[in-house]
């Protein structure tokens, strides 16, 4: 094994039972990354045999609240299982400070009452936040682990980036939301697999609101994840956090539209779907 990816959320912003909000876990060289972090983030990384107080860092590609609704989970995560002081990394686009410093605020109370109840905890959660618009944001070389981060198109939605996780040769892309974009051309250059969200263009336009038409903006649509893909030389394509919520049994028809313009291997992700390059 050189590159593990678990899709630990695949949901969409409307709740489903089957499926968690977005978030993907990637191990890598004894490392261990979550990239976003969904509803429901927390269970889902219990079923995939990680733990809070092992994550080597938490990775946002931008911060849409569906990406972000329970990283105060593994800010509280992080420090109430960790049985010494545990900073907990925090890398994302501008602004993530700006969210991190509102959690710490919404948690205060709930601090204080655990520094107040247990004598071993005398200092609240650590998050260190690192702020990035594109380049190396982590590099372990013993382990041989490179995170390269690089600015997407999710406008309005500014600023956005995507990661590219690199070990032993082989690389894994998370594209986040957003369209196809140069930055998204090289972060996917020749790589392993690209996790990438999508949106069925011809299933959207069905519904006659315009709040859920404009989803249409700013979403590659499957299609697109395939000729991004395909241009880039990728070898799988794994297809997450779909837009709208599959129907049962349709998986077929998600991975037909890419598959039109990738000749590549396809995954059609579901939560807990894990890919190893």
């Amino acid at each position: 094994m050189t590159i593990e990816i678990t899709l630990l959320g695949t949901g969409s912003p409307l709740p489903d039972p089957e499926r968690a909000g977005p978030s993907t876990l990637v191990r890598a060289g004894g490392k261990t990354f979550l990239f976003d972090a969904g509803r429901g983030v927390g269970l889902r990384l219990a079923a995939a045999g990680a733990a809070w107080s092992l994550l080597d860092a938490v990775l946002l590609t931008h911060l849409h609240s569906d990406h972000i609704t329970d990283l105060n989970d593994a800010i509280t995560g992080r420090w109430v299982t960790s049985l010494a002081p545990n900073p907990l990394p925090i890398i994302g686009p501008g602004n993530t400070g700006i969210v991190v410093d509102g959690i710490l605020a919404m948690l205060g109370p709930d601090i204080s009452y655990r520094i107040a109840h247990h004598e071993d905890m005398t200092e609240g959660p650590q998050p260190v936040v690192t702020e990035t618009a594109g380049g190396v944001v982590y590099d372990d070389r013993e382990a041989d682990v490179r995170i390269i981060a690089a600015p997407t198109d999710h406008k309005p939605v500014e600023p956005t980036v995507g990661f590219r996780i690199e070990h032993a040769g082989a690389a894994v892309v998370i594209g986040g939301d957003g369209v196809p974009c140069a930055g998204l051309d090289e972060l996917c250059a020749g790589a392993d697999a690209y996790v990438q969200t999508v949106l069925r263009e011809d299933l959207v336009s069905m519904i006659p609101i315009q709040r859920f038409l404009d989803t249409i903006d700013y979403h590659s649509t499957v299609r697109q994840a395939g000729e991004t893909a395909a241009k880039a030389g990728v070898r799988t394509l794994v297809l997450t956090h779909q837009v709208p919520t599959p129907a049962p049994g349709s998986e077929a028809e998600w991975v037909a539209q890419a598959a039109e313009v990738f000749d590549g291997e396809i995954v059609f992700g579901t939560d807990l779907t894990v890919v190893t390059v």
